[in-house]
């Protein structure tokens, strides 16, 4: 197998990727990105490495949820127990899964009753998504902790306009029936935009049948989800402006545990169950000044979790987490050169189930944005944090790129600082049957990180190529102690490697893309490579839109070998094999209101396993359609 997988991605490498969104390549208006310096910033002016998925791109893959829609993004490494609603973990540029911040309309929707804190990505659906920011490399001197390896920023549909009513409704294999409708728009100063979202997976084989007893059944898994969203906002003066996002969201996922209680373990004969409900909701507060030298907003923000977990041989186990946060930022026009970006947070983690525990963190940062002539822009900032439970903590970043417009090249760089603090469990949360406690002396995970790189245009930007070096050093880590009792900072680690992408749009109609991204991730203590991150990961993205009806897409993932251990760890370090995945997805406009779809998953139905031990899901073929009125 590695050798076909090798071979794919080679000669997909000599083709494209990142490039040019869709949008610039029709000739629409330059991208805008947000994320990296926290103000609207054209994408040339940005140093550090973003991608950014349009809602354009979503519905032209048909992508269904956000671990579709992430993928095949170039330095990410996501890793699913199965098909949609498995539990879901991102590792990016060889990070680990805890060391990126999650923002859904700036709000952080990291799980703090979870161990280690990450976000499951399984629960969040896409058919509401604007856009995806994936900002990556070291970024805490902008957002605090957790953004060791970088940030992801969704955002979500505003309404603007008349009216519009949007629905949809699909069905297909593996028991499959998606429906979603939205009501946009605008009246007078009131803006608003609804979702309904229901995300339904009935009968997905995900245990290997290698892994049952003699005459065990496989359980197929099954997924239910339901999310709610909206946003509001209400221009009260010209300067003025109140805003409201709200997301709740109900999943129900039925799977195979594992028995516990041998080893080596085996697949449990009747199914477990995880039970979610998540809140998310933030009120805004946005004013200008009229001469335009002062943008300032507040915001008011709350997110909770909760998780009931159903194990038919242990008690039901209850997660319950919350986070409430205040934040202001201000963004002073001190020239047309330069812009000062200062901000102020204070949050409050807390856990109830299952223990209760809680922390405070007070920061401030500032964010000095230049532009110096035709050429050089640059931002550098600084954010000092203060953790109740270790203390305070200054962070960093300095991000340069020189533009040469004659020559069409754009030359970038950026170093900075990042951390990732201790979690309420790894602190707290003990484990006295079987002789396991948490630490409260530990101390935050650090890093240190930077990167360097190119872009180049040519033929008027139809065709663009470039690559970045990246590389991060990690100290402190947290992991089991040598007693095997408790948590303490032993780790260190290194990751590095290069993200490349050529793009070429030979025709108006026709846009194609590839990345490849080298990634090493090394264990400095025990000289080892890390798990679940292969080393190489490519994609081939190709659109085709012969006319302005029929749109086709055809989307292909190459993953070389990574380092895993088989599904109860009784083989804790094995060579996985890599895989290649197409999916191809076509739409046709009707009339103005109606579209019809489809798309075919995993085209040539390879098999394969990503965590070991876990199907990912065979060939699949969905159908459906959309309406707007």
């Amino acid at each position: 197998m590695r050798g076909p997988v090798l071979l794919s991605m080679f000669a997909a490498a000599l083709v494209s990727a990142p490039g040019p969104s869709r949008a610039a390549e029709e000739g629409a208006p330059e991208t805008v990105v947000v994320s990296a310096t926290l103000i609207p910033t054209p994408e040339q002016d940005v140093a550090s490495s973003v991608s950014v998925i349009t809602a354009e791109d979503i519905a032209a893959r048909q992508q269904q949820s956000l671990p579709d829609v992430l993928k095949a993004v170039p330095g990410l490494s996501l890793v699913q127990r199965g098909g949609q609603g498995g539990s879901t973990s991102l590792f990016m540029r060889g990070t680990n899964s805890n060391h990126t911040k999650v923002l859904v309309d700036g709000i952080d929707v990291t799980d703090p009753s979870s161990v280690d804190a990450t976000f499951d990505f399984s629960q969040f659906l896409s058919q509401d998504i604007e856009r995806v920011e994936v900002l990556r490399g070291p970024q805490s001197g902008l957002y605090g902790a957790d953004a060791i390896g970088g940030v992801i920023n969704v955002i979500t549909r505003s309404g603007q306009g008349p009216a519009q009513l949007r629905a949809s409704a699909e069905g297909g294999s593996f028991d499959t029936f998606n429906q979603a409708v939205g009501l946009s728009g605008s009246a007078g100063h009131f803006s608003y935009a609804a979702n309904l979202e229901h995300l339904h997976a009935g009968a997905t084989p995900v245990t290997p049948l290698d892994l049952l007893l003699p005459g065990e059944k496989r359980n197929d898994d099954y997924y239910d989800n339901v999310t709610a969203s909206s946003k509001l906002g209400l221009a009260v003066t010209d300067h003025f402006d109140l805003g409201l996002v709200a997301r709740y969201t109900d999943s129900h996922l039925r799977f195979t545990g594992d028995d516990e209680f041998s080893f080596p373990s085996f697949p449990q004969p009747q199914q477990s169950a995880a039970n979610t409900s998540e809140y998310y909701a933030r009120a805004t507060a946005h004013a200008t000044t009229e001469d335009g030298f002062l943008d300032q907003t507040l915001g008011v923000g709350y997110a909770r979790k909760r998780t009931a977990n159903f194990d038919p041989e242990s008690p039901t186990t209850l997660d319950t987490g919350e986070r409430t946060k205040v934040d202001w930022r201000g963004a002073l026009k001190l020239s047309g050169e330069h812009t000062l970006v200062l901000g102020a947070e204070h949050e409050h983690d807390e856990i109830s189930e299952p223990l209760s525990a809680a922390v405070s963190i007070s920061a401030g940062y500032a964010e000095l944005q230049s532009r110096v002539g035709e050429h050089l822009s640059s931002a550098l900032n600084v954010r000092f944090d203060d953790n109740s439970q270790f203390g305070s903590r200054t962070t960093y970043r300095v991000a340069p790129v020189w533009l040469i417009p004659e020559t069409g090249t754009r030359l970038k760089a950026s170093v900075g600082s990042g951390f990732k603090a201790p979690t309420l469990g790894e602190l707290y949360q003990n484990f006295p049957q079987f002789f396991f406690f948490g630490n409260p002396d530990l101390k935050p995970e650090t890093s240190t990180g930077y990167d360097a790189g190119f872009e180049q245009s040519l033929a008027k930007d139809t065709v663009r190529f470039g690559a970045t070096y990246f590389h991060n050093s990690i100290r402190n880590l947290i992991d089991i102690a040598p007693s095997g009792s408790t948590y303490a900072n032993i780790g260190r680690a290194t990751t590095q490697g290069m993200e490349s992408f050529v793009a070429w749009s030979p025709v108006r109609s026709l846009a194609l893309r590839v990345d490849y991204t080298y990634t090493e991730s090394t264990d400095d203590i025990r000289d080892q490579e890390l798990l679940l991150r292969p080393r190489h990961k490519g994609t081939l993205d190709a659109l085709w839109q012969p006319t302005d009806a029929l749109s086709l897409d055809l989307n292909v993932l190459a993953a070389g070998t990574f380092i895993d251990g088989n599904r109860d760890f009784s083989i804790p370090r094995l060579q996985a094999p890599g895989y290649t995945v197409a999916n191809i997805a076509a739409s046709l406009a009707i009339n103005p209101h109606l579209t019809v779809y489809a798309r075919v998953e995993n085209l040539f139905d390879h098999h394969y396993e990503d965590p070991v031990g876990f199907l990912q899901p065979t060939l699949g073929a969905f159908a459906g359609l959309r309406a707007k009125l």
